[in-house]
């Protein structure tokens, strides 16, 4: 029996601070989003981390607007990527909590990721373009 290799995970990059703060907020939800909690945990440890304003401007942050492409269906999104409490999917504010969120921080215009959904099944998301929230 042929087992299939997991896709590479590509080259991440997150703010330092940002990920400190991220990583706190996995960890406090390990119990009630155990599986999302994961794999924001891993995608924390192997990210290159930087100071904020050393980070390439293409890259998502948290307040990032992200447009991605689902090709699994050919859906092409735009979200922001925020914090749980200021989730509000109708306005297309998402929270890094959610599997997209947490596979798409840190990712730079371009690049893609197989990353699972909500109902486990492996999909590909490419970044079309980033676009960094103002100060």
């Amino acid at each position: 029996m042929k087992t299939q290799k997991a896709a590479p995970r590509p080259p991440i990059h997150m703010i330092d601070s940002e990920a400190e703060a991220l990583s706190n907020l996995a960890l406090s939800v390990e119990d009630r989003l155990p599986d999302v909690s994961a794999m924001l945990i891993e995608e924390i440890s192997r990210a290159t981390l930087h100071a904020r304003q050393a980070i390439a401007p293409d890259v998502v942050t948290m307040g990032a607007r992200v447009e991605f492409v689902d090709e699994a269906s050919g859906a092409d999104r735009t979200v922001e990527i925020v914090f749980p409490r200021e989730a509000d999917i109708a306005t297309g504010r998402i929270s890094i909590l959610t599997p997209v969120g947490a596979g798409l921080i840190g990712l730079g215009t371009g690049q893609s990721i197989v990353w699972p959904d909500r109902d486990g099944h492996e999909r590909r998301l490419t970044i079309v373009a980033v676009s960094q929230p103002r100060d």
